[in-house]
């Protein structure tokens, strides 16, 4: 049996239980030569001829998968599965799975430090201070502020927990909306509409799809207060970047934070990543010790799982038969 694993977390150098157990379950491993999620042409030499594949943030296309002559599972090392064509790989007979929860706290320790760094502006006073200046500039408290989340599910509901502690109120919308928990934690179910304009600082938890695309609009950002911060952990295609930029750039809103990116690595010489108000990180939400061993733990249980008993708990598509 022949697996190929391309998380960049999950090389060939790297040294845990799970992955231990995927060699002792495997004849073969192909990794990921470069390091860094593989676009579609470069997929297609790497999966053919494989069994199994543990999935990072890969292109996992139609024309990938016409390739994939022996392919059986897809393990995605992750929740999101919007770079993989569910649909042709469901008529291939090819079962997809995924980590739900596996680095939720990972992903809201983060999303709470994007939200005090630019709120506090803490990148750009770091940078300061180490070329010998002594600037101060005044920021805003998290207290007593509203945060609108936008998805919540189980990263959400840990934002909402953390963000509780500093003494904010929480606002959040979700379509499938877990009424029950919200009102167990004091989280106030609202409408987008009611997110966009109630909340001093929006995050994004929401999968990217048809419906969540280019949710952060300019129409959106025209509903939101002035001077509102907007924090991405979630997925680049959310937010239309260039209705983003002429928001910030304006002084309309009053900073963003991002992990994702519309285009990962994103273009440095996009002004909107020139702005002082705009923090950046590389897609990294889900890159802590503990959050990488659950997923790995999740992802090799998916995969070896699925190739023996064609069963797993995390099956994000049930394919059709052949």
């Amino acid at each position: 049996m022949k697996i190929l694993v391309t998380p960049t977390s999950f090389g060939p150098s790297s040294k845990s239980g799970p992955k231990d157990r995927l060699l002792a379950f495997t004849d073969e491993v192909v990794y990921n030569p470069l390091a860094r999620p593989l676009t579609e042409d470069e997929l297609i030499p790497l999966i053919q001829g494989c069994d199994g594949y543990l999935a990072g943030l890969d292109f996992i296309t139609v024309k990938a998968l016409e390739r994939a002559d022996k392919l059986r599972a897809i393990s995605r090392y992750g929740i999101g599965c919007d770079r993989v064509d569910l649909e042709a790989a469901g008529k291939r007979g090819i079962w997809v799975t995924n980590t739900p929860g596996a680095n939720s706290d990972a992903v809201a320790d983060l999303t709470l430090g994007l939200m005090l760094a630019v709120a506090r502006a803490i990148p750009l006073l770091d940078k300061s201070v180490k070329q010998g200046e002594w600037v101060r500039r005044t920021g805003i408290e998290l207290g007593g502020k509203t945060l609108g989340i936008l998805g919540f599910g189980a990263i959400g509901k840990k934002v909402a927990m953390r963000a509780s502690g500093f003494g904010m109120r929480v606002n959040a919308f979700d379509p499938f909306m877990d009424e029950a928990y919200a009102e167990k934690t004091g989280v106030t179910v609202v409408t987008l509409e009611q997110a966009l304009a109630g909340s001093d600082f929006i995050s994004l938890h929401l999968p990217l799809n048809e419906s969540t695309r280019n949710i952060i609009s300019g129409e959106a950002i025209d509903m939101m207060k002035p001077g509102a911060i907007v924090v991405n952990t979630s997925r680049g295609g959310l937010i239309d970047e260039h209705e983003l930029y002429k928001a910030l750039d304006s002084g309309r809103l009053g900073g963003a934070a991002m992990d994702v990116y519309e285009k990962e690595p994103p273009d440095l010489n996009d002004p909107l990543y020139l702005l002082p108000n705009v923090v950046t990180t590389p897609h990294t939400g889900a890159h802590t010790v503990e959050a990488t061993l659950n997923m790995a733990e999740m992802a090799v249980d998916n995969l070896i799982s699925v190739l023996t008993t064609g069963e797993s708990p995390f099956i994000v598509n049930r394919p059709a038969a052949l």
